[in-house]
């Protein structure tokens, strides 16, 4: 009897799977595959290719469980093709196979292959729409026709809308859409921050860490403490865990960074989210549910839930309408290698040590470590932002394309020229020494602008706004810095200028691939 294959991809791990929702067991057979491609494609973090694949392998167990055939082809298995198509055409070999039934892939590069297998492997392929988002492709190409400018703040009143969530009837719950302005409060270092959830590491999971320390013995990142959950009910646990301890005061210090402090009140769900464990809805009804319960206030609530139907959303919409060509975009034509430290966490930036220190131990960063430390630093030098992105996708666990890319080169590195926001975020060292504690401790002093001890992000500030004048003078929302820049003398413009410059060629040294 000829069977259905249907694969599945490593960020599909969901029950409820379209490919998997119109098919039935006795006639289907599950294909899961560990591959090299997708390994290589970048560095990835030890951790993430632990998480990714213990996740997988106990999903495949489930999966069996519950009476599915699942063929479950691991990276060290000596027939292993290390590509999806070639381990599909092996896959047909084995079974005699009526028809291909897959999940269409999150990304670009993929989808690409999987539309191409049909006339490639002489199977009738059919992709089933992947409803595990809120808004469809189309329904984001519909809402961005004719627009001048894409503001996610629009686009997330749309989805808030279609959802009901936090909606009194046609109006926002407390009358407002946004309370971002109430999430910006610096925290202290003597706060009672809850220690993230800990799944210790079962059989499956040890089995996969032996074998991601033998196979990528060279990639940067560490294991031991590894933590996340990699199963349906443990990131449920999780999420459980954050509306009891984190939910609460997430708004208030949604954007605070501490010294020594990795998570302070965040989620840690995302990487369950993207690979789907578990669902967008699913976590935002929860989140609303303790608000209306009163176990956490409006701002911490709508602050979560746009990061979800709003933020993520919003990136994935642009993703798909704005591929292939999107990932080639450089507005400012920058070019400089980023910093052999991003690899190490070795320097003496107090602030960027502590961020890529903890990239390093956890494959997680905050979205404000990310956006104004990481991201920030590697704007003002006039990193390659593809360079900056293939890190990015590298180092976090929660990191796919589709998400990361318009967040990295879009957002934080303006390398669309203001399709997705509306303005770069750059900062001076004032912002970092508002948000955190990281500039007490520094060798730096945050509010010097020239000399050995003046914070490098002071001088690279000015440089970016002078460097860049002729494409961002016209940003209305840089009026003010603009203003500023115009008004100084030029002999302290001069000296930012030089100052900035050794900053430059003091980072001048190994480059990326010294660590790869």
């Amino acid at each position: 009897m000829s069977k259905t294959l249907v694969p599945i991809f490593t960020d599909q791990l969901s029950h409820g799977l379209s490919s998997l929702s119109v098919s039935e067991p006795d006639e289907t057979i599950i294909l899961m595959m560990e591959v090299r491609r997708e390994t290589d494609d970048v560095p990835h973090h030890r951790a993430k290719l632990v998480f990714r694949f213990s996740a997988m392998r106990h999903f495949a167990k489930a999966l069996r469980k519950e009476g599915w055939t699942v063929e479950y082809v691991e990276l060290t298995d000596p027939d292993n093709t290390q590509t999806y198509t070639d381990e599909v055409k092996r896959a047909l070999s084995r079974h005699e196979i009526s028809q291909i039934r897959v999940c269409e892939p999150s990304v670009y590069r993929l989808l690409e292959r999987v539309e191409a297998w049909e006339e490639e492997l002489e199977t009738p392929v059919s992709i089933t729409f992947d409803d595990r988002f809120i808004a469809t492709k189309e329904e984001f190409a519909n809402w961005a026709e004719g627009r001048k400018q894409f503001r996610m703040e629009y686009f997330y009143r749309e989805m808030r809308r279609k959802t009901g969530l936090l909606m009194e009837g046609d109006k926002p719950e407390g009358g407002q859409w946004n309370y971002d302005k109430d999430n910006r409060k610096p925290a202290k270092a003597d706060m009672d921050f809850p220690e993230p959830l800990k799944s210790p590491p079962d059989d499956i999971t040890q089995a996969v860490i032996e074998m991601v320390e033998e196979e990528f013995d060279t990639r940067l990142g560490r294991l031991d403490g590894f933590f996340w959950a990699v199963t349906r009910e443990g990131a449920l646990e999780a999420l459980e865990y954050f509306l009891d301890h984190g939910l609460p005061r997430f708004g208030d210090y949604q954007d605070a960074m501490i010294g020594g402090e990795s998570f302070l009140f965040h989620s840690l769900l995302s990487p369950y989210l993207n690979i789907g464990l578990l669902g967008p809805l699913e976590i935002c009804r929860a989140v609303e549910t303790r608000y209306l319960a009163g176990d956490a206030p409006i701002n911490a609530a709508e602050g979560y839930i746009r990061q979800i139907i709003g933020w993520r959303e919003y990136v994935r919409g642009i993703y798909w309408l704005e591929m292939p060509d999107y990932i080639s975009r450089n507005h400012f034509k920058a070019t400089r290698a980023l910093p052999d430290f991003y690899w190490t966490g070795e320097t003496e930036m107090n602030c960027l040590s502590q961020a890529i220190g903890q990239t390093l131990n956890h494959a997680y960063a905050h979205h404000i470590k990310r956006l104004m430390i990481t991201g920030n630093f590697a704007l003002l030098i006039g990193a390659d932002p593809h360079a900056v992105h293939e890190w990015y996708l590298a180092v976090y666990l929660d990191a796919y394309e589709w998400v990361e890319l318009p967040n990295t080169l879009g957002m934080s590195q303006f390398g669309d020229g203001g399709l997705l926001g509306s303005k770069p975020y750059a900062s001076s060292g004032a912002y970092i020494n508002r948000m955190s504690d990281y500039c007490s401790s520094c060798k730096y002093k945050v509010k010097e602008r020239i000399g050995e001890e003046a914070c490098p992000f002071n001088s690279l500030y000015w440089d970016f706004l002078a460097r860049n004048e002729d494409v961002l003078k016209g940003n209305h929302r840089l009026a003010m810095p603009y203003r500023n820049l115009d008004k100084m003398k030029p002999e302290t413009r001069k000296d930012l200028m030089t100052q900035a410059d050794k900053v430059l060629k003091g980072l001048e040294g190994r480059e990326a691939k010294d660590y790869l």
